[in-house]
């Protein structure tokens, strides 16, 4: 690799930050992603970064291949998820890219490295028994105090399968519960269209929005549909915060999340033979290989089944 010139082959914070704000600014500017996607990015960076200003003091265009291997081995010390350092990799690979791009570097050792297999465990998905009780939990306790937004989530969560920043960031025009269905913002600023087929959630998001809403907003002008008590934008921690909650009442497990609802709606969409391209349309995954993920889930679920009820299984 080579640098352009003597003052970007210095690895000096300064210099390294001057490429890193450069390459997030041309993230929002030029490829349109998400808020929450470039933080991830600044986030990966920053680690990144950090361990080559302790391992790594020489020029720019020394970095190779073999210094990347150890990043990548700190990591696989640090214990990080298989998924974190897939997620790594590809944020180090993007922004090398873009030095190259830039006319800073003239090649990237990038190319030759291999993700770390993903998704070793396959994600947690719910029963329907299991998905109803946590449905109608909100409210079976005085001290649930906005039962009717909190049950509309989940059900929106799992009617959907709408990641917890499409939920969090829906907006009052973006439903029409008369047609079932609501638009969402997706990862890189993509919109698409879900479907709300089931008459209970549309009832219940009417109920809130009719009963609970007014007195949350007190009068103000607030374009989002779920809001906090100070009628507010919902934040995803809250959001995460409220499944966790009603989780644990229900004694289902302290790594139920959003998103395990969003893996239980794919589940059982291709359970109920859901075409995988279709699957992926409304779960809005760029690739079809993610969403194939979901078919190592149902044939593990099958594969469960009948070990569990044939006799000779």
């Amino acid at each position: 690799m080579t640098a352009r010139d003597d003052t970007t082959s210095d690895l000096g914070p300064s210099v390294f930050a001057g490429h890193m704000q450069a390459f997030l600014t041309y993230l929002e500017a030029e490829c349109g992603l998400a808020a929450n996607t470039i933080r991830s990015y600044r986030s990966d960076l920053r680690d990144f970064l950090g361990w080559i200003e302790q391992h790594h003091r020489g020029p720019l265009d020394s970095f190779d291949a073999d210094r990347l291997r150890d990043y990548l081995q700190s990591l696989r010390e640090r214990r990080l998820a298989s998924s974190s350092q897939a997620r790594r990799l590809s944020t180090i690979r993007t922004f090398f890219r873009f030095l190259v791009f830039d006319g800073v570097l003239t090649e990237t050792p990038i190319e030759q490295f291999r993700s770390p297999r993903r998704w070793q465990r396959l994600p947690k998905v719910l029963s329907l028994d299991v998905i109803d009780r946590l449905i109608v939990e909100p409210g079976r306790v005085d001290t649930d105090r906005y039962p009717l937004r909190d049950r509309s989530i989940l059900g929106l969560l799992y009617a959907t399968g709408c990641r917890a920043s499409e939920i969090t960031a829906l907006q009052i025009r973006d439903l029409n519960l008369d047609e079932g269905f609501c638009r969402c913002l997706g990862k890189g600023n993509k919109e698409r269209l879900v479907y709300v087929a089931s008459p209970t959630v549309k009832q219940t998001l009417g109920e809130f929005f009719d009963n609970e809403r007014p007195a949350m907003v007190a009068g103000r002008d607030s374009p989002w549909f779920f809001v906090t008590r100070s009628g507010n934008q919902l934040s995803r921690i809250t959001l995460w915060n409220l499944v966790k909650k009603y989780a644990a009442r229900i004694g289902i497990g302290a790594d139920v999340s959003p998103h395990t609802l969003r893996h239980s709606f794919a589940t059982h969409m291709l359970a109920g033979g859901a075409g995988i391209r279709e699957l992926q349309e409304l779960l809005g995954h760029a690739s079809v290989a993610t969403t194939q993920l979901y078919t190592q889930v149902e044939h593990s679920r099958l594969k469960g089944m009948h070990e569990q009820c044939h006799p000779r299984g």
